[in-house]
């Protein structure tokens, strides 16, 4: 069957050639079988020239199919803390890392002590919170222990403690004094916006004198100050404060860095302290409207000067 199927395409090919005047053409198509015998092929499967060509490509593995080459070689473990690791700098190391421990516990902690409505004692616990936050960054650059898996290590603890622990003590105290769904929104905000804050300062290049929106540490600071102290403004007031607050932190406002505050003159600092004498909600309040207020007007400042 199959040399008569060859010899009748042999003479339909010659018979088309002839019927367009090209009998070259034809003659060339028309090739004899001998020249290109045909593979042999079995009823099932591929013939041995099949396989020989697909193993040339891929290897087939009858159970898995076509394997990649696998590498054997062992993973290399990165080190935590890089440069020389005496028993000294470990232990150096260890110590800045239980100050950002102990900040993420204080911050659970906080959650816990708010939960049981004692939100005075959940405000001192974010207190607790910053002073870690700063003492573990200190100790690292003082150390001479900073790392990637520090810095990483302070974040996550900064989200734990500024950014779910401080909206949950500010819910727990504007119960009963504001709208629950208008204090939840609330809350909700302070956690986004703090989450976007980290991931933010996170990737971009770090400036020296400025912050790019208010850090949340010091946003978690001010919400626990405001818890500590009571401020005597009305419960939508406070929820329309903390919203504030909250997109201050995702701003592009850039806002001078405690470092550079302490270098203003002495007598400024005289104004704060004497009105803390005289009512300390006040003059809490006052400087905290200033601080925001500060990004707006520095950010003027620098598009007129540009």
């Amino acid at each position: 069957m199959r040399r008569s199927s060859t010899f009748a395409r042999q003479v339909l090919l010659v018979r088309v050639g002839r019927r367009d005047g090209d009998l070259h053409g034809a003659t060339d198509l028309a090739l004899p079988e001998h020249r290109y015998p045909e593979r042999p092929r079995r009823r099932y499967g591929l013939n041995r020239f099949d396989r020989a060509e697909i193993g040339s490509i891929a290897p087939v593995s009858p159970a898995l199919g076509p394997t990649t080459p696998v590498d054997d070689a062992p993973a290399m473990a990165i080190p935590l803390l890089p440069g020389e690791r005496t028993a000294a700098r470990r232990m150096k190391f260890a110590l800045v890392n239980a100050c950002t421990l102990a900040s993420l516990m204080l911050g659970i902690n906080a959650i816990f002590v708010a939960m049981q409505g004692e939100v005075r004692l959940a405000a001192l616990f974010l207190i607790a919170c910053v002073a870690f936050d700063g003492l573990d960054g200190a100790l690292a650059r003082k150390l001479g222990v900073a790392s990637p898996f520090g810095a990483q290590m302070d974040s996550l603890a900064d989200m734990c403690s500024f950014g779910l622990a401080a909206p949950v003590v500010v819910y727990a105290s504007l119960a009963g004094s504001a709208p629950t769904a208008a204090a939840a929104v609330a809350a909700a905000l302070v956690a986004a916006c703090a989450a976007i804050r980290l991931a933010r300062f996170n990737v971009s290049p770090k400036d020296g004198r400025f912050f790019c929106g208010v850090p949340t540490t010091m946003a978690a600071a001010v919400l626990a100050l405001m818890v500590m102290i009571g401020l005597p403004l009305p419960g939508v007031v406070q929820v329309a404060g903390v919203a504030l607050l909250a997109f201050t932190m995702v701003s592009s406002f850039p806002y001078a860095k405690l470092a550079r505050l302490l270098r203003l003159p002495p007598w400024l600092w005289l104004a704060p302290v004497i009105g803390a004498l005289i009512d300390v909600r006040v003059t809490f309040a006052l400087i905290v409207v200033g601080y925001l207020a500060s990004g707006p007007v520095l950010w003027l400042r620098q598009r007129r000067t540009a």
